[in-house]
C-alpha cells in the first residue's frame, strides 16, 4: 500500500510542527503499481484505500480545482496526444510553470513524507532573506546532522552561498540546519519555512525539520512540491545553485571537499534546468524536476517511488508533458502566492526588526519574514489553513529515515 500519511487532529500536529529534532528509524515499504490512464475522455481512477481508512464518499474542492481532490490518476486523455504513461509513484503532478496548468496528476493532494525535496522549500524561503556573502558559524546541532553531509565543523564560519550550493547539489543535511539557524535561530528559521508554505498556499505541507529527514507530523504533497518548484523558477540565485554541476566546499583552512550534483536529469535530459532528488526508507524516492523546451517550462513532481526510479519516471512524464501541453484540457491549476499583508505604518522600525536587519547573515526582513518570526501567526496559520482543509484518511502514519542508498547519497 502507498505510505500515505494519516491526517490527525490539529492540536497534535501543530505541536510537532516546530519541533527541532527529526525522528530517525527505518521501514521497509512496498510500492503500488500505477493506475492506467483512460484511452479517451477524463480519467480520475480511484486509488485503493487501506481497509483501516476507507475512502470517503465525496471530497471537498481542493486547492487548484475540484478534480485535484481525486486520489487516482487524473488526465484528460485527448486522442491527439499519446496515452499518459504509467509510472511507479504513489503521487505525481506534471504542470506548465508558465500558465500554471496542471496537465495530469495522481493523488496530487495526498500527504506523503517529502525526504529532501523539502530542501527546495528551505531554499526558496531563505535565499531572499540571507546575504550570500555573509557567513554563519556552524553549531553543534548542524555539525551533528547525519547522514549525507558536507562535513561542517562546529565553531567554524561558512559562507551562505557555499551552504546553498551544498544544500542543492549534494543535499547536505548539515547545510540545511546551518542555513536555518542563520535566520536568527533554528525555531525562527522553521517558522519562516512554514510561513512561506502558507504564503504559497501549500496547505498540505508541514515542515518539522529543514532537510526532509523523516519526522512526526512532517508531510507534503505532489501539488505543493509543484508550487515550490514554480516559486524557485522565479529566483535566479536558486537556479544558479541548483544547476551547479561541481564545486569545491571549504571545510577549514587547507581542506576542501568536492561537490557533485546528484540530479542526473541535468545531464541526461535535453532541456533540463533543475530539480531535487530525495530518499529515505520511509518516504521512498521523491523528486522535483524542471525542464524547458521551445519556450515551455514544465514541472514534474513525484512522491513515494521505488529507489533509483525517480529520474527516469520524471523523464517519461516530461516527454508526455511536452507532447501534450496545449493539446489537453488541464485538470487543475497551480495557484499563485497570497498577497502579503500591508505593514502597519510606524514612525520608526521596531527593535525586533532592527535586530534582524543587523544580523550578519540576513539581508533584511520582508513582510513574509516578519510574519514568520511571529510564533502566534504560524500557529494560527497551521490551525486555520492546513487542518480545516480536506480531512482525507490515509494508509497509516509513522516516521523513519533509513540508511544511505550508497556512499555519499543517503537520505537526500
Amino acid at each position: 500500500m502507498p505510505d500515505r500519511i494519516q491526517r490527525r487532529g490539529a492540536p497534535a500536529v501543530a505541536g510537532t510542527a516546530l519541533a527541532v529534532a527529526a525522528a530517525l528509524g527505518s521501514a521497509a515499504l512496498g510500492f503500488a503499481a500505477p493506475a492506467a490512464a483512460a484511452s479517451g475522455g477524463l480519467s480520475a481512477a480511484p486509488a485503493t484505500a487501506s481497509p483501516a481508512f476507507p475512502a470517503p464518499a465525496s471530497l471537498p474542492r481542493a486547492i487548484g480545482g475540484s478534480l485535484l481532490s481525486s486520489r487516482g490518476v487524473i488526465v484528460n486523455a485527448a486522442r491527439t496526444v499519446p496515452r499518459l504513461p504509467g509510472v511507479h509513484a504513489s503521487a505525481f503532478v506534471i504542470a506548465d510553470a508558465g500558465t500554471g496548468q496542471v496537465l495530469a496528476a495522481k493523488d496530487p493532494h495526498g500527504w506523503y513524507r517529502p525526504a529532501s525535496t523539502l530542501k527546495v522549500l528551505t531554499a526558496i524561503t531563505l535565499i531572499p532573506l540571507l546575504n550570500p556573502d555573509a557567513t554563519v558559524v556552524a553549531s553543534k546541532l548542524a555539525a551533528s546532522a547525519v547522514p549525507n553531509v558536507v562535513g561542517l565543523l562546529p565553531g567554524h564560519a561558512y559562507k551562505i552561498s557555499d551552504l546553498f550550493t551544498a544544500l542543492l547539489t549534494i543535499s547536505a543535511n548539515d547545510a540545511a540546519i546551518a542555513l536555518t539557524q542563520a535566520a536568527g535561530s533554528y525555531s525562527k528559521g522553521m517558522a519562516l519555512l512554514n510561513a512561506e508554505a502558507r504564503h504559497l498556499q501549500a496547505d498540505d505541507t508541514v515542515a518539522v525539520d529543514p532537510n526532509g529527514l523523516d519526522a512526526p507530523g512532517q508531510h507534503t504533497s505532489a501539488y505543493d512540491l509543484a508550487l515550490f518548484a514554480r516559486q524557485a523558477l522565479h529566483l535566479p540565485a536558486f537556479l544558479k545553485y541548483d544547476q551547479t554541476r561541481s564545486a569545491l566546499f571549504p571545510i577549514k583552512r587547507g581542506k576542501s571537499v568536492g561537490l557533485y550534483n546528484q540530479n542526473s536529469l541535468l545531464t541526461s535530459y535535453p532541456g533540463a534546468i533543475g530539480g531535487k532528488i530525495g530518499w529515505t526508507s520511509a518516504a521512498g524516492a521523491t523528486y522535483i524536476g524542471m525542464a524547458r523546451r521551445h519556450g515551455v517550462t514544465l514541472i514534474v513532481t513525484l512522491l513515494h517511488c521505488p529507489a533509483l526510479t525517480e529520474v527516469s519516471s520524471a523523464e517519461t512524464l516530461l516527454n508526455w508533458g511536452f507532447a501534450a501541453d496545449g493539446k489537453v484540457t488541464p485538470v487543475g491549476t497551480l495557484v499563485g502566492p497570497l498577497s502579503p499583508p500591508a505593514p502597519a505604518p510606524t514612525a520608526r522600525p521596531a527593535p525586533a526588526v532592527r535586530a534582524v536587519a543587523h544580523h550578519s547573515a540576513v539581508a533584511g526582513p520582508s513582510a513574509l519574514a516578519a510574519a514568520g518570526f511571529s510564533g502566534a501567526a504560524v500557529i494560527v496559520a497551521m490551525f486555520g489553513l492546513v487542518y480545516t482543509r480536506r480531512r482525507r484518511p490515509g494508509a497509516g502514519a509513522g516516521a523513519g529515515g533509513g540508511p544511505a542508498r550508497k556512499a555519499g547519497n543517503g537520505p537526500a
